[in-house]
C-alpha cells in the first residue's frame, strides 16, 4: 500500500517545511543537542494542528529529551542507534511512535533504511512482514545517500515506501528543472484507471466533514500545492481555481492519498458561503455535530436579538458560567446511557457557547485533544482539592450545592503585553483594554484594531424577503412591517407636507438649538457648492466642461432605536436642501402611537421635505427604493442604520430594476482619541463616552502617546466615574467590553496607526494639534485640539456627522453637499478642433475595431475637405 506521506529531512530550514509538507508528513533533523531540542519542540507548539512533524534525533540525544519531543507533539522519532530505540520501547513507548533503524522490525511499527541497503531480497522480505499486516499501521522509510532523481523515487513509492527527501533538494515550482518537484513526487504514487488520466478527489474541511467530490490530475496537483489553495481538474473547462470567480476560495492545508493510491484527499480551510455551487457548505446536503453547533452559536453571537436567551449567555458571563458548572454537576450524577447523552450535550452546548464567545473555535479545540493525546507523559490524575470535596459533600447531602458563579477579580489582569479589563460585573469597573503596541507582532496588532463582528452570512436571507414584500405588496407589507416591528398600528405608512404644528411642537431652547444648527450646518454646506463649471480648452478649438445638478429625488433615512436622532435629520437634509434637490423624502421609525419625534418633523419642515415614511428597518429603505401607492420612489438614499438597514441598502442598489444608489455602507459608530501627556484627562474620557453610549457594537480606541502609568490610570478613572454616572452606564459597559488603549511612544506612532483603523471620528488632544493634520490620510472627520470634542461635529459646528465607519474611510467620503449632485461633462468642438484631434480619434477606433466610431469623424472631415 501507499501512504500520503513525503517525510522532508531538513537539519537547516525547518521554516521551509509548511509550504513543503503540504502533501504529508515533515521530519525534522538530525537533532544533535538540548538547544536543537528546544528550537524544535517551539515549531511543533507553534503549528500544531496545521503540519504533522516526526523528529530524527542523533545518539547524543538523551532519553528524558526524546520523550519531551514526544510530549510536545511529535507524531514519532527516529533514533539513530537500535539502543535508543530499544531504551524507547523498555520504558513503553508505543511501537506506533519508533521508527526502527534498520533491519530488526519486530513489533514496531515502521523501519528506515537507505535505498543503497535495499537489496531486491530485503525489499521483498520488509514488504512481506513490515507492510503487509492488513492494518495500514506500517511504514517503510527510505533514505537516499544522495539527491534522488524523480525516477528513484518512483522505484521507492512502487515498493510502496515512503522516500525521504532533503528539504533543499524539493520545490513547490513545478516548472523548477533543479530541484524535485514536490507535486510529481506526490503524484509518483498515484494510480488511476480512467481514459482521462484524472483522479477521483474528495474535499474534506479541517474537521473532517466532506465538502464534495471533484477530480484531480498531474497539473491540477501541481498547481494547487504552488498556490497553496483549492485547484482541480474539470472534465469540461479545464483547470479550476476554486472560488475564482464567487469568492469562495480555499486555502489547502495538505494533499492525502487513499490506501490504494487511486484518489486523493484535498483538506481545505474553505472561505466564502460553502463549498457547492448552490450556495450551501457542503455538497452532501446539511452537516451535523459539532462543526453544525459552533456555526449555529456564531450566527446568534451576531444576530441574537437584545433581551433573547441566547443573548444573554453571550452577554453575561455570570450566567453562561453558572450553566456550565450547572450542566456538570449533572452529567456527574447522570446514570442511565440516555441522561449521561442529554446531560453530556448540555454540557457541550454551554462550553461550546463559551469558546464561541472567546472567538475559539473548535478546530482549535480539537488541537488541543489532539495534542493530549500525543503525550507520552502522564499525570498523576487527582483533582484539586476543592473539587474533591465538592464530589464529597455532594455524595453525602441529596440536595445539590449552588454553583459558585461570583466574580474572583474585577480588576485587571495581565496577559503578556495585553492589560485585559474585566467588564463584566454590572457593577465593577468599566475599563478599555490596554496593548503596548511595542511588545505584539504586526499579525496582532492587526487583530486587536479588527472591529466587533457585524456581517453574517444569514442577514440577506432575513432582509431579502421583507425588501421583495414591500416590492410587490406595497403600502400593504409596509404597514404590516411597522405594526410588527415598531408596534404602531397605521392607517397610511405616510406624513405628507405641509406637516400638522402639532407635530413638531417643541420647547423654544430645542427649537433654538435646532435654528442655530441648521444655519451653521447650511452655511458650510452651501460653501461646499462649485461658484462656475469647470471649463479647459484642452487643446485650440476642443473645450470641455464639467458641471453639477441635483439628484432629482432622494430618500433620507433617521434611525429610531435606542435614541434620537434629529441630528442625523439636519446633516442629511440641510445638504438636499443646498444641492436643490426636487423631492426629499424623510423615513423615521414611528412611536408605538404612530407619532414620530417632533424635533424630526420640524427638521423636515425646515428643509422643505415632501414627506416622511412612517417606517424604519429594511421596509423603509424598499418603500423608498421601489416607491409604493403612498411612497414616492426616490434616485438615492442615504443615512446610518442597522445591520438590516445597510444589508438592504447594498441590496437595492445591485437591483436594477430598482435604478437607486446609496451614500456608502455603514456599521457602529466609533471614535479613535490621540492624546499626549498634556491631554485633560475628564476630556479623553468625554469623548470615548460620547461614542460609547451609541450601542454596545460601537468602539471606542485611545492612543496614548508616550504616557506613563499613573497618566494612563487618570484616564482610566474618568472613564469609568464618568461612565457610571450616565444613564445608558450598560450600554457603554459592553461598547467598552471590546475597545482598546494603545501605548505609543511618538505622535507619528500613533497617527499611522490611527490611518491603519481609519476611525469614523478622529481626536486628535495633542499639544500644537493642528501641526498634525496633514499626516493623516484616513478618518471620516478630524477634531482638531483640546476644545474641539466630536459632539459639536454632530450638531452644531456645521460639519456633516453622517460618516462611513468599519474602516470604509479608507475608501469613502462623509457625506456633503456632492453627496446630492452629480456631474456632468460636455465637450464643444470647432472644425479646427476636430482636424487636430480627429486622425487620432480615427486610429483608435480602428484598433478597436468600431469602425462607425471612426466613421463619425471620418464623414466630418471629408466635408471639411472639400
Amino acid at each position: 500500500m501507499t501512504f500520503p506521506l513525503l517525510p522532508l529531512l531538513a537539519p537547516c530550514n525547518i521554516a521551509s517545511t509548511p509550504d513543503l509538507s503540504v502533501v504529508g508528513h515533515t521530519l525534522i533533523g538530525p537533532v544533535s543537542t538540548s538547544q536543537d531540542v528546544a528550537t524544535v519542540k517551539d515549531y511543533i507548539s507553534a503549528n500544531f494542528g496545521l503540519v504533522e512533524f516526526s523528529v530524527q534525533v542523533t545518539s547524543a540525544i538523551d532519553i528524558d529529551d526524546i520523550i519531551s519531543l514526544l510530549d510536545t507533539g511529535a507524531d514519532a522519532v527516529f533514533p539513530e542507534t537500535d539502543e535508543q530505540a530499544i531504551a524507547l520501547f523498555e520504558i513503553g513507548i508505543p511501537g506506533s511512535r519508533v521508527v526502527f533503524p534498520g533491519e530488526d522490525y519486530d513489533d514496531v511499527k515502521g523501519v528506515y533504511v537507505t535505498s543503497s541497503a535495499l537489496t531486491p531480497d530485503l525489499a521483498s522480505k520488509l514488504s512481506k512482514s513490515v507492510l503487509a499486516d492488513g492494518t495500514g499501521s506500517q511504514k517503510l522509510y527510505v533514505t537516499f545517500s544522495a539527491t534522488p532523481t524523480l525516477e528513484q523515487v518512483k522505484k521507492i513509492t512502487a515498493l510502496p515506501a515512503i522516500p525521504i527527501i532533503p528539504a533543499e533538494a524539493l520545490t513547490t515550482d513545478p516548472a523548477a528543472t533543479d530541484k524535485l518537484s514536490v507535486a510529481a513526487v506526490f503524484s509518483s504514487a498515484l494510480t488511476t484507471d480512467r481514459p482521462d488520466g484524472y483522479f477521483s478527489t474528495v474535499v474534506v474541511d479541517t474537521q473532517g466533514v466532506a465538502l464534495g467530490l471533484v477530480y484531480s490530475s498531474e497539473e491540477s496537483i501541481a498547481q494547487a500545492i504552488k498556490a497553496r489553495a483549492g485547484v482541480y481538474q474539470s472534465r469540461k473547462r479545464g483547470l479550476w481555481f476554486k472560488g475564482a470567480t464567487s469568492g469562495a476560495v480555499q486555502t489547502l492545508v495538505r494533499l492525502e492519498l487513499d490506501c490504494d493510491g487511486d484518489c486523493v484527499k484535498f483538506v481545505v480551510q474553505q472561505a466564502g458561503k460553502g463549498f457547492c455551487h448552490l450556495d450551501t457548505t457542503t455538497c452532501f446536503g446539511k452537516s451535523g455535530g459539532m462543526p453544525a453547533l459552533e456555526r449555529t452559536l456564531v450566527s446568534r453571537l451576531e444576530n441574537a436579538p437584545a433581551g433573547s436567551y441566547t443573548r444573554r449567555l453571550f452577554s453575561d458571563e455570570k450566567l453562561l458560567s453558572a450553566k456550565i458548572m450547572e450542566e456538570a454537576e449533572e452529567l456527574t450524577t447522570a446514570k442511565s446511557k440516555d441522561e449521561i447523552a442529554w446531560e453530556f450535550a448540555d454540557l457541550l452546548y454551554f462550553g461550546m457557547t463559551k469558546a464561541v464567545e472567546a472567538g475559539v473555535s473548535w478546530a482549535d479545540v480539537e488541537r488541543n485533544l489532539d495534542s493530549k493525546a500525543k503525550k507520552i507523559t502522564r499525570r498523576k490524575g487527582d483533582a484539586k482539592q476543592k473539587w474533591i470535596d465538592a464530589a464529597k459533600k455532594a455524595a453525602e447531602t441529596p440536595e445539590k450545592p449552588a454553583p459558585n458563579t461570583e466574580s474572583t477579580s474585577s480588576s485587571a489582569i495581565v496577559n503578556g503585553a495585553v492589560k485585559q479589563a474585566d467588564n463584566r460585573e454590572s457593577t465593577g469597573r468599566i475599563q478599555l483594554t490596554r496593548v503596548d503596541v511595542s511588545d505584539i507582532s504586526e499579525s496582532e496588532l492587526t487583530e486587536l484594531l479588527r472591529r466587533p463582528a457585524q456581517k453574517n452570512a444569514n442577514i440577506m436571507n432575513l432582509v431579502g424577503p421583507i425588501v421583495e414584500a414591500v416590492r410587490t405588496r406595497g403600502d400593504v407589507a409596509l404597514l404590516e412591517f411597522t405594526a410588527k416591528f415598531e408596534k404602531a398600528k397605521l392607517k397610511s405608512p405616510v406624513l405628507k407636507a405641509p406637516f400638522p404644528p402639532e407635530l413638531m411642537e417643541l420647547d423654544q431652547e430645542t427649537k433654538d438649538a435646532i435654528d442655530l444648527s441648521f444655519e451653521n450646518v447650511l452655511k458650510f454646506h452651501a460653501g461646499q457648492l462649485e461658484s462656475a463649471p469647470l471649463v479647459v480648452e484642452t487643446v485650440p478649438g476642443v473645450v470641455c466642461s464639467r458641471f453639477s445638478r441635483p439628484i432629482e429625488s432622494v430618500g433620507l433615512y433617521v434611525p429610531g432605536g435606542t435614541a434620537i436622532l434629529p441630528s442625523t435629520a439636519l446633516m442629511l437634509g440641510v445638504p438636499a436642501l443646498v444641492a436643490g434637490c426636487k423631492n426629499i423624502v424623510f423615513a423615521s421609525p414611528p412611536r408605538s402611537d404612530g407619532t414620530l419625534t417632533p424635533e424630526v418633523v420640524y427638521v423636515a419642515h425646515k428643509v422643505g421635505a415632501a414627506a416622511i415614511v412612517l417606517a424604519g428597518g429594511a421596509q423603509a429603505v424598499a418603500a423608498m427604493a421601489y416607491g409604493t401607492e403612498s411612497v414616492p420612489k426616490v434616485n438615492k438614499i442615504l443615512g446610518p442604520g442597522n445591520q438590516f438597514v445597510t444589508a438592504a441598502k447594498m441590496l437595492v442598489q445591485n437591483d436594477t430594476s430598482a435604478l437607486v444608489s446609496i451614500d456608502m455602507p455603514a456599521g457602529p459608530s466609533e471614535v479613535l482619541v490621540v492624546a499626549d501627556k498634556k491631554a485633560n484627562p475628564a476630556f479623553v474620557a468625554s469623548d470615548l463616552l460620547s461614542q460609547a453610549e451609541h450601542g454596545v457594537d460601537s468602539q471606542v480606541i485611545l492612543i496614548g502617546v508616550d504616557l506613563n502609568e499613573a497618566e494612563l490610570q487618570a484616564i482610566e478613572d474618568e472613564v469609568h466615574e464618568q461612565a457610571m454616572r450616565l444613564p445608558r452606564v450598560e450600554i457603554v459597559r459592553g461598547a467598552i467590553a471590546h475597545s482598546r488603549t494603545f501605548q505609543v511612544k511618538t505622535v507619528e506612532q500613533a497617527i499611522a496607526l490611527s490611518n491603519k483603523y481609519a476611525p469614523e471620528h478622529l481626536i486628535l488632544q495633542l499639544e500644537s494639534a493642528s501641526k498634525y493634520v496633514d499626516l493623516v490620510q484616513h478618518a471620516g472627520s478630524v477634531f482638531v485640539g483640546a476644545w474641539s470634542p466630536e459632539s459639536c461635529g454632530d450638531y452644531s459646528s456645521g460639519t456633516n456627522h453622517t460618516l462611513p465607519t468599519y474602516g470604509y474611510a479608507t475608501v469613502y467620503s462623509g457625506v456633503n453637499t456632492h453627496s446630492f449632485m452629480k456631474h456632468l461633462t460636455s465637450q464643444e468642438l470647432t472644425p479646427e478642433g476636430l482636424k487636430k484631434i480627429g486622425g487620432a480619434v480615427v486610429r483608435l477606433a480602428t484598433v478597436e475595431g468600431l469602425d462607425a466610431h471612426g466613421n463619425a469623424v471620418r464623414v466630418r472631415l471629408e466635408h471639411l475637405a472639400k
